[in-house]
């Protein structure tokens, strides 16, 4: 599915931007750190949008989901409230960088092992079209990926 193709991928840059940003704080290089996390923000920003406005929102409908769902959106509030104010050059900032960074890889195996599989055998294609358009909606001039190879 196109989609979760793509949402994986918005993942796998968010992590690869995370775990830059660590190594940076491992070498003491703050801007660089600083940039990494910006970066990932920049990335997230547009993926939770998208989650909550197109996927989320179509299977929220549904009690089951709910229950995943709205702890998933907390989630990303969360981490979105300390990205917003994270200081790298604060040693407590530092080691709470490091801390969400695996948190993110565990709320990224909620959605990538839970929620998608899910979503494959619940969603018709009505419910397919809303999510992308979710998607869509969040990532303005940008297209889905173009297929495998």
């Amino acid at each position: 599915m196109p989609l979760l193709r793509d949402y994986i991928a918005e993942h796998e840059r968010a992590v690869d931007h995370g775990r830059e940003a660590v190594r940076a704080l491992d070498r003491g290089e703050l801007d660089v750190a600083q940039e990494r996390l910006a970066a990932m923000y920049d990335e997230l920003r547009s993926h939770w949008q998208g989650e909550e406005n197109g996927l989320f929102a179509v299977m929220h409908g549904e009690e089951l989901y709910a229950e995943h769902i709205d702890p998933l959106v907390a989630e990303h509030r969360e981490l979105a409230a300390f990205l917003e104010v994270a200081d790298v050059s604060d040693p407590a900032d530092q080691a709470r960088v490091r801390r969400e960074i695996e948190e993110l890889y565990v709320h990224i195996a909620k959605e990538e092992d839970g929620l998608f599989p899910a979503a494959l055998t619940a969603l018709d294609g009505a419910d397919w079209d809303a999510a992308m358009a979710g998607w869509r909606e969040a990532h303005p001039g940008r297209e889905m990926i173009q297929g495998l190879g």
